[in-house]
Order: C-alpha cells, then structure tokens, then sequence
C-alpha cells in the first residue's frame, strides 16, 4: 500500500480522477493539503473523510507551516506527495525533505510552456498564440525550479482543429485524468527507477 498527499487548490478534478481510478488495495489517499481553506477540492475530501490540512509559509490561524506540514506527513507514512493543480511554490527545504518523492501534473508537453506563471488557462493560451498542432500533459518530479523536474511521463493529443485555448483545456484535461493515476500506480508497484539520471518506468 502506498499512502500519498495530494496537494491542491482548485476543483480537484485530478484528486477525484486519482480517488476513483487508483485501485484502493493499492493507494490510499492519506492526506489532502490545501493552500485555501474553500476550494472544490477541500470539499470533495471532507466529504469522502480524507484528512485535510491547510499550509502557509506565513503564520496563520488554522494553518501550518511546511516544516510542521512535513512532520506530519511523515505520521502519516506519506511516501509520495502528489501537486495536482496547486498553485504555490513548494519551499526549498521541504523538497529537500522529500526529495525525489514529490511529482506535479503539468497541462502542456514539458520543458515547453513552463515555468513562472504557467498554470492553468495560462498554458493553454500560450499554447493557443504559438499555433501549436500538439499539446498534452506532462508528469515530473518537483525541483527548486518552476517546472523542471525530471520527466516522468508525458502524452500529447492533436490540436490542430481547435477552436481556442478551452477546447485545448477540455483535451487536456482528458490526458492529465488518464496519466495521473497511471503513474501513481506504477510507484504503488515500484516500477519508477532513476537510473542514471533517467526515469524508467517497467
């Protein structure tokens, strides 16, 4: 069994894709963290009784610190922090922390349309204005840079006949729901190496 946090702060649409696709003999979402205490996300773990908790690098009321955040993770045996769609810069020391065991979803085909300020409707915009005939979704481990963590896996989808960056959203979308869980479940079973600064999946 494999516990993971996933991290969020939107909708959730790629927490709900992980809690009804990962086979639950498998993995187990121990931890749901948020930087907003009201978001789509937060509601649908409180409502199916995933622990929540809320970080801030500032002080906060009902919030924690990524340093008292870490330790608590580690109560929970969390082995693996999934960013699905959260919006803030993971601080250094606590990538340090976790080091190799935290992966983020990324809307586009990394390392093009990364970055600072990437995220979103953002990257599909900018996918949009470049013309583009291909997108997809990349999944990486996180870095101390925006973005640029090794390449786990990524997919692409055709473009070419869209009308706008939320036709290429809407495409997306459909890759991110299907990468997501599929990587996740190959950690579950141990099959994603670093081998000589590659990922290898078996």
């Amino acid at each position: 069994m494999l516990n993971i946090a996933v991290f969020v702060s939107g909708r959730g649409s790629n927490l709900k894709s992980l809690y009804n696709s990962v086979p639950k003999n498998k993995v187990k979402i121990a931890a749901v963290v948020s930087n907003k205490t009201t978001c789509t996300a937060v509601e649908f773990a409180q409502q199916n009784k995933i622990d929540v908790f809320f970080v801030s690098e500032k002080i906060k009321e009902g919030f924690v610190s990524y340093r008292q955040l870490a330790d608590i993770l580690e109560k929970f045996n969390v082995k693996l922090i999934v960013l699905a769609g959260f919006l803030k810069k993971i601080p250094d020391e606590f990538i340090d922390k976790f080091e190799n065991k935290i992966i983020n979803i990324h809307p586009a085909l990394l390392p093009s349309f990364g970055g600072k300020g990437m995220y979103g409707i953002n990257v599909h915009k900018a996918v949009w204005e470049s013309k583009s005939k291909v997108s997809g979704a990349t999944v990486h481990f996180v870095d101390k840079i925006y973005d640029h963590g090794k390449i786990i896996y990524q997919k692409q989808v055709d473009i070419s006949n869209v009308s706008g960056p939320d036709d290429i959203a809407a495409k997306v979308l459909k890759i991110e729901h299907e990468i997501l869980p599929y990587v996740v479940l190959k950690f579950s079973e141990g099959k994603i190496k670093l081998i000589d600064d590659k990922v290898i999946i078996e």
